[in-house]
């Protein structure tokens, strides 16, 4: 697996694991020995950067990356986020967000004792809290990083307003936001700042949810528990609508001798040498086709194709319900 570096010279594997789907939002959570392997597994195939979060469960998810990964510990490089109103106790979910300093102090020390570890390698802010000014969070965050118990700062979904003065605070190693030929949200702005600031971009999504894999249509039936019940791009309309994106992917993937996947992989690995996606999954030949798309390479004629086609492709429906739109700074 080839590597790549997110900001303040982090190095990771040129993709990472999103671990969340192993525990909550797309359906039932897989048994947890076979999680844990897959977990294993993908180390094996060169995968150093595995993502989780206090609020996949809450706690089930970071329990699980901490267990799968504590014989490895030292190899790979653990992302988690703090940032929501839960009960450190309890797990109840309170509602909103909560970045105040001595919660995310407080949530530290419990993601440190359920990932088995001693340090935070890339510790979030999982969403933006309007009750807390971000020099605040990001001065909390590099007290941590004083004390050994955090490496490197990263936000999720923020704006560029907000990255700007995080990153006047305590240097932003990488932003985490949704970004996919799905989705282009962040090439307007986000982007170029990054570039701009030296700061890594960790794209959750990057397969649009499932969509850009070629085996979601709209016959296609998803778990009474899984999340894309209630997201607008996931309508049986928008799911029709949107046809026409998987089909440019299967021409390219057709020539490329590679998989729709692979292609949507592949070409967001060409946008910047500092982007790194994190595409989830409970399967391994998911898992081993994801990890190909490293070596699928896109040349200027194919980008051409891929580019103009989308001048003439409009997506429908909004990639998230509107209550989770709102909480999100982009």
């Amino acid at each position: 697996m080839k590597k790549r570096t997110l900001g303040n010279g982090l190095e990771v594997s040129a993709i990472g694991l999103g671990c969340m789907s192993m525990t909550s939002a797309y359906g039932p959570a897989s048994d947890k020995q076979q999680a844990i392997q897959l977990i294993r597994d993908a180390f094996e195939r060169g995968v150093t950067f595995f993502d989780t979060a206090e609020a996949y469960g809450p706690f089930a998810n970071e329990e699980l990356v901490g267990e799968a990964l504590a014989p490895i510990r030292d190899q790979v490089v653990i992302a988690t986020k703090f940032g929501f109103d839960i009960n450190l106790e309890t797990g109840l979910r309170l509602g909103g967000t909560n970045s105040q300093p001595e919660h995310i102090e407080a949530v530290v020390e419990a993601s440190l004792r359920r990932l088995r570890t001693d340090r935070i390698d890339l510790l979030y802010q999982h969403r933006v809290d309007a009750n807390v000014p971000i020099e605040d969070v990001a001065g909390t965050v590099k007290d941590l990083i004083v004390a050994g118990k955090v490496k490197h700062l990263g936000l999720s979904e923020a704006g560029p307003q907000t990255i700007r003065r995080a990153h006047a605070v305590q240097p932003v190693t990488a932003l985490q936001s949704e970004y996919s030929l799905f989705w282009r949200g962040p090439e307007a702005q986000t982007l170029p700042l990054l570039k701009e600031l030296g700061i890594g971009f960790v794209p959750f999504s990057p397969l649009g949810a499932g969509f850009l894999t070629g085996k979601i249509d709209e016959n296609t039936k998803f778990d009474a528990s899984d999340f894309r019940n209630h997201v607008p791009r996931f309508s049986v309309e928008a799911r029709k609508a949107n046809t026409g994106l998987v089909d440019l992917l299967k021409r390219v993937a057709e020539r490329k001798r590679a998989t729709p996947a692979q292609i949507a992989l592949a070409w967001l690995l060409t946008q910047e040498p500092f982007i790194v996606p994190i595409p989830g999954t409970t399967k391994l030949h998911r898992l081993e086709e994801n990890l190909r798309a490293a070596e699928v390479e896109l040349n200027s004629d194919d980008l051409r194709e891929i580019g103009t086609a989308l001048e003439s492709i409009k997506v429908e429906g909004e990639r998230l319900p509107e209550a989770m739109l709102k909480m999100t700074g982009l």
